[in-house]
């Protein structure tokens, strides 16, 4: 019978046909048990089904006599074949689509797992450099300090709705209210100076001047809510922070720009949108925004020259407003100066107009093109006034311009500097062509891969911890694969990491040779390494990113055979970045952690086992040495406090006896002064006696 497949595996079946035929194998009853089906036709997956079912299963079979002869029994055993199959064919659909169910769920269920897991569990090797959360410490804080002031009384406390000015929330908050603000701005001198723009589309500006009121009235109140750091913690009493808001001079500016003006529609009418300038004073959330941005940004020299284009385009369009209101009041065509009659269909329709004053406006600020000269006195005042702003624009464009270009080119400049610094001393010092070119190459791989930049420089201004947070941030992937890392403490880790030093090898480099003094050990960032034999070809491992190597020759190892010096060669087989860390700046971290220097000394004992370099014999002389060096340390250091101690002590002897004379030396004297009080007092006596008793 052919084997019967359940889910890419296949079950062979247990019975075979002599076996079927003999009277021995068939049970003596018509019932056979779910066991000895299940091992007769089919293997453990049709006994499953048969449990799930707790049922016995009934087969068309019946006790046998000794008249039956050997063809019915050959007709029995066919039909039996033959049931048997259906039922399997129809079991097997059955429970094929049960298990392609079932794998679904548990694969969902796995995926759903997994993200969980990844989104609620961070990084065990951050999380143990990290420490607790600051947030989850500040809660717990505020929390304790909120059970403290209610004395114990269990009421339900209701958090208070505090912004973080340094959270993402309050920045998306500022991209909101930086946008009426905008609006304002361009939108309402625009209208009030061109009355048609503001008639034609009336409706729409009045939905847009109110909800401009409406996020301007909530941002008050998130202002009121917006917390403080005071002492390093954010400050949550709504308290102190409507005080302090309320008396800074922005919220005087903020009432000011939603006060009612509107008010005033019901004298002048809807045609009046200046009544709403007032709403120009909301402008320093705008001005927020933007530094904000500029922090934030990946790009500050784009977004800076973006800002600088926003604020020119928004003073022109001021400009041009301005101008066309000037030339309604003294009459449009009234002279060559100001805006054409709009009787003209040429000028008469409001894009034209727009776009005219706009061009004018941009000719007079930027000072580059021919205008109509004034005519009239207000004419001059106002073009004067115009080109005194244009110079200042034109300044303020070609110096933010020119310092932006530079900063975005500062890095290229300087390193090509660096380049033909280099390029001329070999070519003064006469450096072969081979070399120079592998100079250069080594140098466009810097360029090309973005290797040019200092970290270290860069980062040099950050405090020692931060500094080496974003280091680990940065070199995680690195750091996680190297094995002294994964289990030393959070203190050394940071020590370690603020002595690593990047270097990048070139394509055949040897990175240090057998024989050499050690002075480094290295860490792969990335690329690859060979050990190699003397003759530089013949390689004996290869080593990839987070191995580290070079440890045997600066820890001293005792007993070993090299000393201090390399045990192997190592080359890289192409453009290679290590870290490097010096044998002092190793020394001086691992002084305050045994536990690391025993691990890197066992590691390195184990190589030089393996590689037949240990010595140890001189090994186990060097320990009982050391420890015969630390017994007579010990003795010279017990002598050395015996013979402080018996100082200490006749010193105390002789400043006790000195003590016990002076204090001898103060009685006996004020023995003698109460002697000779008491015989002055006696012969005084007599003599007042003798006075008293004169007439």
């Amino acid at each position: 019978m052919a084997p019967m497949p359940l889910g890419g595996m296949e079950l062979p079946m247990r019975m075979e046909t002599n076996q079927r035929v003999a009277h021995s194998d068939f049970p003596k009853y018509g019932t056979l048990s779910t066991e000895k089906l299940s091992s007769t036709i089919g293997g453990d997956w049709l006994a499953t089904e048969q449990r799930d079912k707790t049922a016995c299963v009934h087969c068309f079979f019946w006790r046998p006599s000794a008249d039956d002869d050997t063809s019915s029994e050959l007709q029995q055993i066919a039909a039996l074949d033959e049931a048997g199959r259906q039922s399997r064919n129809a079991l097997r659909g059955k429970k094929g689509l049960g298990r392609i169910a079932r794998l679904v769920v548990v694969l969902r269920e796995w995926a759903h797992k997994a993200r969980r897991a990844e989104q609620e569990r961070p990084d065990s090797f951050l999380e143990r450099f990290r420490g607790p959360d600051v947030q989850t410490l500040t809660t717990a804080t505020s929390s304790k300090e909120t059970e403290d002031k209610e004395d114990g009384k269990k009421k339900k406390k209701r958090e208070l709705f505090v912004v973080n000015p340094s959270g993402d929330w309050y920045y998306r908050w500022l991209l909101v209210i930086a946008l009426p603000v905008l609006y304002n701005w361009c939108m309402l001198v625009a209208r009030a100076c061109f009355s048609e723009l503001h008639q034609r589309y009336l409706i729409l500006w009045l939905v847009l001047d109110y909800v401009s009121d409406a996020i301007y009235l909530m941002d008050i109140i998130i202002r009121l809510r917006t917390g403080f750091l005071d002492q390093g913690l954010l400050v949550r009493d709504p308290k102190k922070l409507g005080d302090k808001y309320v008396a800074t001079l922005q919220f005087k500016l903020d009432i000011l720009s939603v006060l009612p003006t509107d008010f005033a529609y019901f004298a002048t009418g809807l045609n009046r949108p200046e009544v709403r300038f007032n709403r120009l004073l909301h402008f320093s959330r705008m001005f927020e925004f933007f530094d904000r941005t500029e922090t934030r940004t990946s790009y500050p020299n784009i977004f800076r020259i973006s800002n600088l284009v926003l604020y020119i385009l928004v003073i022109i369009h001021w400009n041009a407003c301005i101008y066309y209101a000037i030339s309604k009041s003294i009459g449009f065509g009234e002279d060559t100066w100001v805006y054409p009659n709009i009787s003209d269909p040429e000028y008469g329709y409001l894009t034209r107009e727009y776009i005219y004053c706009l061009y004018w406006s941009t000719l007079t600020l930027t000072t580059i093109g021919e205008t109509p000269p004034p005519v009239r006195d207000e004419e001059y005042l106002f073009v004067i006034f115009d080109f005194l702003i244009g110079v200042l624009i034109f300044a303020t464009i070609v110096g933010n311009v020119g310092s932006m270009i530079s900063n975005m080119n500062a890095t290229r400049a300087e390193f090509q500097a660096k380049i033909d610094a280099v390029k001329h001393y070999m070519q003064f010092r006469k450096v072969s062509k081979d070399m120079e070119a592998k100079v250069i190459r080594w140098f466009d791989y810097l360029w090309t891969n973005k290797k040019t930049v200092d970290e270290w420089e860069v980062l040099r201004n950050l405090p020692d911890k931060l500094r080496a947070e974003i280091a680990i941030n940065v070199h995680l992937e690195t750091l996680k694969k190297v094995r002294i890392f994964q289990d030393c403490e959070a203190g050394l880790l940071v020590e370690l990491v603020l002595k690593l030093r990047p270097q990048v090898f070139s394509p055949g480099d040897y990175i240090c040779r057998k024989g050499d003094i050690g002075k480094e050990m290295y860490i792969i960032k990335e690329g690859k390494l060979a050990v190699v034999a003397d003759d530089g070809v013949t390689q004996y491992a290869l080593l990839t990113a987070g191995c580290c190597f070079g440890e045997i020759s600066i820890l001293n190892i005792k007993g070993s055979k090299m000393g201090n010096r390399r045990t192997a060669n190592i080359r890289s087989l192409g453009y290679s970045d290590l870290f490097c860390l010096s044998k002092e700046d190793l020394m001086e971290a691992v002084t305050e952690y045994p536990d690391a220097k025993r691990v890197l000394e066992e590691r390195g004992r184990e190589i030089l086992i393996k590689e037949g370099l240990l010595d140890e014999t001189a090994a186990s002389e060097s320990v009982e040495g050391n420890v015969g060096q630390k017994l007579d340390r010990l003795e010279t250091s017990l002598e050395t406090l015996h013979t402080r101690f018996s100082r200490l002590l006749a010193d105390y002897d002789a400043a006790q006896m000195k003590l016990k004379q002076r204090i001898t030396f103060l009685e006996n004297k004020l023995k003698k002064y109460n002697q000779d009080d008491f015989f002055s007092d006696a012969s005084d006596n007599p003599l007042e006696d003798e006075v008293k008793a004169k007439p």
